[in-house]
């Protein structure tokens, strides 16, 4: 009895393995469409504030997919997730407030 449950539940992985295998080359192929498509974008003759948009939009849902599937966000506890977007909630801030202290106008020479 125990050999056949051991062999069912190896079974079971490997069928749990397949359809992980399969949700991975399917956001592969999403993720290489989602590329196209914001390739494509930058070529097509819109206002400027929409390629903008788009990409930035598609650039997100990219991130997304990315960090939970690829990175295993999806199936880690919560925890892990919440402490991620901290870390990246603090580095933003970090660039935004470099950008700000080192931008252009910041970066001119003082007048003599």
């Amino acid at each position: 009895m125990s050999a056949h449950s051991t062999a069912v539940a190896a079974d079971h992985d490997h069928g749990h393995e397949s359809s992980k295998f399969q949700i991975y080359v399917q956001i592969a192929m999403l993720l290489a469409v989602i590329t196209g498509i914001e390739i494509i974008c930058i070529y097509v003759p819109f206002a400027k504030w929409i390629i903008i948009t788009t990409l930035v939009v598609l650039s997100v849902v990219k991130f997304m997919f990315v960090i939970f599937y690829f990175m295993h966000l999806r199936w880690d506890k919560p925890f892990c997730t919440i402490l991620f977007f901290i870390g990246l909630t603090l580095a933003a801030g970090t660039m935004w407030a470099l950008l700000m202290l080192f931008s252009a106008e910041a970066s001119l020479p003082l007048p003599t």
